[in-house]
């Protein structure tokens, strides 16, 4: 360190960055979590300085040399914020500059920026030094008042910096994408051009400022104001986001919106004369944020999880929707669940038939897989249809609406509230099982021995029953794991169940099929208008249900021609199975097989729900970025009512708790 000094007090007027990126080496630790050996480095360095007056003389020489020597606007408009190549361009561009790194320029300050903070953890132990030891350097290194002409060229590039931000703030905020969110950007004077008229009279009064401070000066509290204003639109679009549905532009606009707008107000901030000690702890902000954006500008999960974020809330809003229909409230409730989920056995029932017959025609695996796909799509978008419900698609709803629910509360009601909640969604998700098994068995059973009487042969002959019983049998088979796989099929079906109901909003659909002239002439404007109206409703459930089926028909095939062991098993079709291999047997079968069948199909179920529950609780709460810190005490609140209250799990009570803060809706 006192070498590095030593050189650069022999050579005062060098601008090469080799000496400043070797003292920065020699101030990180080899561990970048380590930050007490950065902050014990730094403080030897700040001691070195305070007994050597030449060395920090040197040292403050040399950092302000190389500032004025370098083009600076890049590093102040670019770094940290997105730019406008659109997210799958820029996604691209990060892939290949992953591959292929871009060339350094040495006159430009943000590519020197890079080459001196070259590790991509520099940022870890930056931020763990305490910002009063940044700030003791700073103290050490100010000295004497800055050259003018050096003052000049670092205020100017700021300056420059802001006046290239406002250009690009005033540009977005007439893009198509956020005045189809908010109208009155046309309708009335934009902030967005008003902050660009304030702010480019701002850098010109205060370069002539620069020249002459006699010269008259506004200070930047006027074109702060606008840009609170810019914010407020923001805020707005954002909120209206929640109604008219949301894309991955508009998210991505809005991000980098965010960003310049934040820039700009620092930059403002830092050019306006006033206290020193505040104008330092915003510089030191802003070099952590620069250095952060820089080590991080090539990482291609923070740049999914800023540019996503927004479009998978909105995702995750939808299914919370409805994952409200999914939780029953009372014993009325309840009934209905029960009878809907009835319904939905019963049609599996059928399902697991279908598919049966469409494997005896041994047809091409792929034409089989299209079979397979088509029975399992088409029976749940009509289970669908006829407001039945899955048990194993609750879960994927259910945890959204649970997501909110922990948002939206806190404190002791909250638990409590909560708590209700879990014991709702525990009843909901029992009673719907018990529907669909409990009727899938009989149905498929009856249909089995109908088949018989018909036909005189069975439907599934006995090597065919010792498949069907070998795949649900926990022990002998990989049926837990099947069935995981089919759990993140239903969390996936989620998903897009979600990402289609606010597709169908942003993209407005329904109001582009009433404006059709062809489906005008064909339905007339009343018929299309309920067709219309059942799309808005219906085409997230639907298309949900159409790639889940798609998803379940095809793994397994695909597992067949890689070669890998992967394949789906359900709960429900699962049950059907077992009631048609029963029938095979003709009801000779033998009492351990049916016990282990049975511990399957149970074992199955809890696999599809908890991997599927699992995962989309995660989604929705990454997606409003909530820390649940309510696990443990949740966890003793709901053990505590299990032992206390262990029915309510399992059926309502007479009277039904209700609660304001607990969203209501109808069964579904």
């Amino acid at each position: 360190m006192e070498l590095i000094l030593q050189q650069l007090a022999a050579h005062p007027s060098t601008t090469d960055i080799g000496p400043l990126e070797a003292l920065v080496a020699s101030i990180r630790p080899q561990r970048a979590n380590d930050g007490e050996i950065a902050v014990n480095n730094l403080r030897a360095l700040i001691l070195l300085l305070q007994l050597r007056p030449a060395y920090r003389d040197a040292l403050r020489l040399y950092l302000l040399a190389c500032l004025a020597s370098r083009k600076q606007l890049h590093l102040y408009a670019d770094v940290g914020i997105l730019p406008n190549a659109g997210f799958f361009s820029e996604l691209r561009n990060k892939l290949a500059a992953k591959l292929l790194p871009p060339a350094v320029n040495p006159d430009y300050l943000r590519d020197m920026f890079g080459e001196i903070f070259n590790q991509r953890d520099d940022h870890v132990w930056v931020s763990a030094v305490p910002d009063d030891v940044w700030q003791t350097l700073f103290d050490t290194l100010r000295g004497d008042r800055i050259e003018g002409h050096q003052r000049r060229f670092i205020i100017g590039e700021m300056l420059d910096a802001a006046q290239v931000l406002s250009y690009r703030i005033s540009s977005m905020g007439l893009e198509p994408e956020l005045v189809r969110n908010h109208p009155d950007i046309e309708r009335f004077e934009s902030p967005f051009l008003k902050q660009n008229v304030e702010i480019v009279d701002y850098i010109n009064r205060h370069r002539n400022w620069l020249i002459d401070q006699g010269q008259p000066r506004e200070d930047h509290r006027h074109a702060l104001v606008l840009l609170d204003q810019c914010e407020l639109v923001m805020a707005k679009i954002r909120k209206q986001a929640a109604v008219s549905g949301a894309s991955v532009s508009l998210t991505y606009l809005l991000v980098r919106l965010q960003q310049s707008l934040q820039r700009l107000r620092t930059l403002l901030q830092l050019i306006e004369p006033g206290d020193l000690a505040q104008k330092q702890a915003l510089a030191l902000a802003l070099f952590k944020e620069l250095l952060w954006a820089d080590n991080r500008k090539l990482n291609i999960r923070d740049f999914f999880r800023d540019n996503v974020e927004l479009v998978a809330r909105q995702v995750t809003e939808h299914a919370s929707r409805t994952g409200e229909h999914y939780v029953t409230h009372g014993r009325r409730d309840y009934w209905f669940m029960l009878r809907s989920a009835a319904g939905a056995g019963f049609i599996v029932g059928f399902m697991a038939l279908i598919k049966i017959l469409a494997t005896k025609l041994h047809a091409p695996p792929l034409i089989e897989a299209f079979l397979f796909s088509m029975n399992y799509a088409l029976g749940f978008m009509l289970v669908h249809r006829l407001h039945f419900t899955i048990a194993t698609k609750q879960p994927a709803m259910t945890a959204a609406h649970i997501a909110a629910a922990i948002q939206d509360g806190n404190g002791k009601t909250a638990l409590d509230n909560l708590t209700e909640l879990v014991v709702r969604v525990a009843r909901s998700q029992f009673v719907a099982i018990i529907g669909n098994v409990f009727l899938a068995i009989p149905t498929a059973y009856a249909i089995g021995w109908l088949w018989y009487w018909g036909t005189g042969s069975h439907l599934v002959d006995p090597p065919k029953v010792q498949r069907l019983l070998h795949d649900i049998n926990p022990v002998q088979s990989l049926a837990l794991f099947h069935a995981a796989i089919a759990g993140v099929c239903l969390f996936l079906a989620g998903l897009i169940s979600g990402y289609y109901d606010n597709k169908v909003v942003y993209d407005q659909i329904p109001e582009r099929l009433q404006q059709r002239p062809l489906l005008q002439r064909l339905l007339g404007n009343e018929r299309l208008g309920r067709f219309a109206n059942y799309i808005r409703n219906n085409l997230g459930g639907l298309s949900g249900n159409f790639y889940f089926g798609f998803m379940l028909g095809t793994i397994g095939t695909i597992g067949a021609l890689v070669g890998l062991p992967i394949d789906i098993r359900h709960i429900t079709f699962s049950a059907a199975n077992f009631a048609y291999s029963l029938v095979g047997l003709e009801n000779q079968m033998p009492w351990q097989t049916v016990l282990w069948s049975i511990a399957g199909i149970w074992l199955i179920g809890m696999t599809n729900l908890t991997v599927s529950f699992s995962l989309a609780l995660w989604v929705a709460l990454r997606s409003r970025r909530i820390r649940f810190d309510m696990a443990r005490p949740l966890g003793r609140a709901v053990l505590k009512r299990l032992l206390t209250r262990p029915g309510e799990f399992f059926f309502p009570p007479r009277v039904e708790k209700t609660d304001d803060n607990l969203a209501r809706g109808e069964s579904h």
